[in-house]
């Protein structure tokens, strides 16, 4: 990605191997490959079934602990994998930050098929959305930008129109217009995944919901904002689905709770 943030510090198989070794020997000697390097956290292959997730910058060192803190307690309660750490690792060796030891799950992003292809993963992905939609604990984290009412994006969104095409303009301005006359969620606030779109979907070999991964935007507030990924992900068909699932879910657990 072109306007990806540049790493604030260099994490290098050197790095990675010497803290395994400082706090978890027994996992040191395993084969290390990098295969991502994202927008916050670098991302190793430790031998067949580990992953070492390590911030690349200051503003994600805190999602790390977010992940660390919360993952625990709601991975039990979901239908799908996730990646709740399974070591923790500590500042050490020049290096600031938590980082942690999460599990590795085969298969590939949903953003790499195609929208007729995604479709067996409404139901799966719904059933995700209603469990982790639950009312969430009062020092669960706050996200300044996720699962907020959209009167308090509007001032930055409308600054961002004029950067679209004219026709283009119009149109999201509309669309923006209705979305601010949508009743404010006054429900309690709920966990939300927080960045719930087709590159944190993993997919296994034969099309099924494999893994839902990067939980670093964990925080509470209005589901809405998870509900995004029926237009990143769907057709028109499935997208209908997915709805229809995930507001019958969604109510059996807000009365429920």
């Amino acid at each position: 990605m072109a306007d990806k943030p540049a790493a604030e510090v260099h994490v290098d198989e050197q790095l990675v191997r010497a803290l395994l070794r400082s706090q978890h020997a027994d996992l040191a000697d395993l084969p290390l490959e990098l295969v991502a390097q994202g927008w916050d956290n670098a991302m190793w292959r430790l031998g067949e079934d580990l992953a070492v997730r390590l911030p690349r910058r200051a503003a994600a060192a805190g999602l790390v602990r977010h992940e660390q803190r919360w993952l625990p307690a709601i991975a039990p309660t979901l239908p799908v994998r996730v990646p709740e750490p399974v070591r923790t690792g500590t500042p050490d060796l020049g290096f600031g930050w938590y980082w942690s030891v999460v599990p590795w799950f085969d298969g590939r992003h949903a953003i790499e098929l195609a929208r007729a292809d995604t479709g067996q993963l409404a139901a799966p992905l719904a059933a995700f959305v209603s469990s982790l939609h639950v009312p969430a604990p009062s020092d669960a984290p706050h996200n300044p930008y996720r699962g907020i009412p959209l009167a308090l994006r509007d001032e930055i969104l409308r600054g961002r129109l004029p950067l679209l095409p004219q026709a283009m303009r119009s149109r999201a301005e509309g669309v923006w217009v209705d979305a601010l006359d949508a009743p404010v969620w006054s429900a309690p606030p709920v966990w939300l995944h927080g960045d719930l779109h087709p590159g944190n979907i993993v997919v296994a070999d034969d099309g099924t919901l494999a893994a839902v991964v990067d939980f670093g935007d964990l925080c509470s507030g209005d589901p809405a904002v998870d509900l995004a990924v029926a237009w990143y992900l769907f057709d028109p068909l499935a997208r209908e689905r997915f709805v229809e699932l995930v507001s019958a879910g969604h109510h059996g657990a807000w009365v429920s709770g």
